[in-house]
């Protein structure tokens, strides 16, 4: 079974969507997704630079709205993958590739998530950092000691730590045994109980969303498991915004229930290379233009690209 995976926020680069404008229809699809999430997504793709669309209520909408355009160009030179699953904003275009969401109403979820999360981090100074390496529980044992938040743990040896700016400072000064920490470019502590606000406002705008039974087998962020209810689905897609992203389990689920390959949609990279650490084996091809559609659809037919 192949699936498709959606990366989250800190994938983004300037320019990085001006050669899917090239592509019949693309340019008009990206206007009426720029209307459903409030942004101009045709500028931010295509000119902005990295310190514009690194910004929440930039970044979220253009992730998704990247996605779901490979996802559509993809199902044009191939059958479209029967499995999905999305990190972190990237369940919100798993879940409209599973019909369990509209574009436009995806759309419209991850502009209100955005804004929402973009006003609940600036109540503070906070953000986040990529611990590489290490034990895992001396790892989580130094966050504790710190006040921060396990709030991704990505496998292959990666675990997201979030909290105060100072107390992100203190784990860089000084990193578990055997790491190292990355800070983020993200502006506060995504996946935390920072966000509670921004929880209150997701759920209230999902609870206007009609959701559909999944037509994939679709996977959850919140424990690694399959969902099969499209309200289900919804409900966890909100409760995340305030609680850690479990893609190592969803890793150890792909395995459990078959997975012998793996793409990512645009703008891909980031899951790719997880995957190659966690998920060793696995053939992976990263969809980041539309050149890259050939391979992929190799994987997904057994031939050549």
């Amino acid at each position: 079974m192949i699936i498709a995976v959606f990366p989250g926020q800190g994938s983004q680069t300037p320019g990085f969507l001006a050669p899917w404008l090239e592509l019949d229809g693309v340019r008009e699809r990206l206007e009426a997704y720029s209307d459903d999430a409030r942004v101009d997504l045709v500028a931010a793709g295509t000119e902005w630079d990295a310190d514009r669309i690194r910004d929440t209520q930039v970044a979220q909408p253009l992730i998704v709205a990247a996605s779901l355009l490979s996802w559509a160009a993809l199902g044009d030179v191939a059958p479209l993958p029967p499995a999905v699953a999305g990190h972190s904003v990237g369940e919100l275009a798993a879940l409209a590739a599973a019909g369990v969401l509209s574009d436009a109403d995806a759309m419209r979820l991850v502009g209100i998530r955005g804004r929402a999360m973009a006003d609940a981090a600036a109540t503070g100074s906070t953000g986040m950092s990529a611990v590489l390496g290490g034990v895992e529980d001396a790892v989580l044992e130094r966050l504790a000691a710190l006040d921060l938040t396990p709030a991704n743990f990505n496998g292959g040896g990666q675990i997201v730590a979030a909290g105060s700016l100072e107390s992100l400072a203190a784990l860089a000064a000084e990193p578990p045994r055997g790491s190292r920490v990355i800070p983020l470019k993200v502006a506060g502590a995504f996946h935390t109980r920072v966000m509670e606000p921004a929880v209150a406002t997701l759920r209230a705008a999902a609870a206007e969303v009609q959701a559909s039974v999944p037509r994939a087998t679709l996977w959850t962020n919140s424990d690694g498991s399959i969902v099969s209810d499209g309200d289900r689905a919804v409900e966890l897609l909100v409760a995340q915004v305030a609680s850690p992203v479990r893609w190592d389990l969803c890793m150890a689920s792909f395995l459990e229930h078959g997975v012998t390959g793996i793409i990512e949609l645009s703008p891909a990279g980031a899951l790719v290379g997880l995957a190659k650490r966690g998920l060793r084996g696995v053939p992976a091809v990263a969809v980041k233009t539309p050149d890259d559609l050939a391979a992929a659809a190799a994987l997904l037919t057994g031939g050549e690209a």
